[in-house]
């Protein structure tokens, strides 16, 4: 895995050098509730930032003699096996982890030695360099796996993002890339995109009634509005971050219950919120609404986002008019983005709505995906929220996002919103997880509520056995 550096500032813009953080070791599972009260067991082998080990395939006969590096072959063979394994999740190879298989094939940005930063693809432990890869080819397109950020590949449109993806799938099956790989030990990654919006959602039907159960135990959970329109707001696309990147703890106007006024200081409720988010490629014309229907015509593929989040700010600020200082100091995403096209396994049928929508939200085909994350707080597997029954699909929140006329850019982020399961290790923040501070759970064997100064948090994902990749960052005192 990458090591971390010595130094980060605390936030990042693409071309800034940024090395990804060693994953913690992966704790097994307990048969009880994750991180609640009882410390996970740790008596089998552990494995960094993932799913359980699926059994282990046939030997190769092109595995290489007395060990060594495998052969692409091999490791081709190797991660298609993934397919047929009796229990999805991922394999090993020489006892490491293997992810990004061939049917994968994420993009990110990163730079390799003093070079300047350029596109590659993700294949198990390797950068494929898709800047010489594609010049050598003779693509018309070439020249955007050459840029420091993903946009330009982004603005070709979805006939060019099919029909790259069919050729590098082509040419890893065929051994074409080997000369271009690099291990991605050797690179730092970058921020992907250069984000030109952000939105964020709150998509998870589950999140929402826990919330309002919480701050408004007398009334309804969910507001009248809820069921009728995907509720979000506009955050701030210049402290979207990098993975890995440190978190300076923020600091704002807090007040407690009962206080008579404000003070300001440090949050002393700092929290997570595991997303998923979505990443747009062609761009709409303003006055001009993005239907449902044209939901794969614009978004290119997806990110495992933490959009940090100060509740005892939040908390005060946000009537009447939203989340504003609580929520806009610091949003990470992961740095590798994964194709809508690899995720389409994983599409599953939109829960039934009720009541229905109206039309402009109507759609016959809608869908969310099957991917179940996992949060580790310093190594410490927390939750395991899952995406599939999130109210809202991504489609619904494109087109409500601009219903208005409103236009979308290439490098728009949106975002799901947090995502919470129905059952107590399903949530997807420590709000949630802790019943906003009254119920300590326990990480490091100790009684825990908020995110404290040094800890570091990895958020992971896969959909079955196709890995989303990871999302990290560590906090800092203010």
């Amino acid at each position: 895995m990458h090591s971390r550096p010595a130094q980060r500032r605390p936030a990042h813009r693409p071309g800034d050098r940024l090395r990804a953080p060693r994953l913690p070791e992966r704790p097994a599972r307990h048969p009880s509730l994750p991180g609640r009260r009882r410390p996970l067991r740790t008596g089998r082998p552990a494995h960094p930032a993932g799913r359980r080990t699926a059994r282990r395939p046939r030997p190769c006969t092109d595995r290489p003699a007395g060990g060594g590096h495998p052969s692409l072959v091999h490791l081709v063979r190797l991660l298609q096996h993934r397919r047929t394994a009796a229990r999805p999740g991922r394999l090993e190879l020489d006892g490491e982890p293997v992810t990004f298989g061939p049917d994968n094939l994420p993009l990110g940005v990163f730079q390799h030695d003093d070079d300047a930063p350029r596109v590659g693809a993700a294949l198990g432990d390797q950068v494929i360099d898709l800047s010489p890869l594609a010049t050598a080819a003779g693509l018309d397109h070439a020249a955007v796996f050459a840029a420091p950020t993903l946009n330009a590949f982004l603005a070709l449109g979805r006939p060019a993002w099919s029909s790259t993806r069919a050729w590098l799938i082509e040419l890893v099956r065929t051994g074409g890339v080997e000369a271009h790989l690099i291990p991605q030990s050797a690179v730092t990654m970058q921020l992907p995109f250069e984000v030109a919006d952000y939105v964020d959602f709150y998509a998870s039907e589950q999140h929402a009634t826990n919330l309002g159960r919480l701050f408004r135990p007398d009334a309804e959970p969910l507001l009248p509005n809820w069921k009728h329109l995907p509720v979000g707001y506009h955050g701030r696309a210049g402290t979207v971050v990098a993975s890995g990147t440190d978190i300076a703890r923020p600091s704002g106007q807090r007040k407690a219950p009962d206080a008579l006024a404000p003070t300001y200081g440090p949050s002393q409720r700092l929290d997570i919120e595991v997303e998923l988010g979505y990443v747009v490629g062609t761009p709409s014309a303003l006055g001009k609404p993005v239907s449902v229907d044209d939901f794969r015509e614009h978004v290119y593929g997806v990110v495992l986002v933490n959009d940090w989040s100060a509740r005892d700010i939040q908390g005060w600020e946000y009537v009447p008019l939203g989340p504003f200082l609580g929520k806009s100091f610091a949003t990470s995403i992961s740095p590798w983005v994964v194709a809508l096209d690899a995720l389409e396994a994983a599409a599953v049928p939109l829960p039934t709505q009720t009541p229905a929508v109206l039309p402009y939200l109507a759609g016959s085909d809608l869908v969310n995906y099957d991917i179940t994350f996992e949060v580790r707080i310093n190594g410490e597997l927390v939750s395991t929220p899952p995406y599939r029954d999130i109210y809202w699909s991504p489609a619904q929140m494109l087109a409500h996002m601009t219903v208005n006329g409103a236009s979308i850019r290439t490098g728009d982020l949106y975002a799901s919103g947090t995502v919470s399961g129905t059952e107590p290790d399903q949530l997807g923040s420590l709000i949630e997880l802790t019943k906003a501070g009254r119920e300590p759970i326990t990480v490091g064997g100790q009684d825990y509520t908020f995110l404290q100064d040094g800890d570091e948090v990895v958020i992971t994902a896969a959909a079955g056995s196709l890995d989303l990749g990871a999302v990290s960052g560590r906090v800092l005192p203010a």
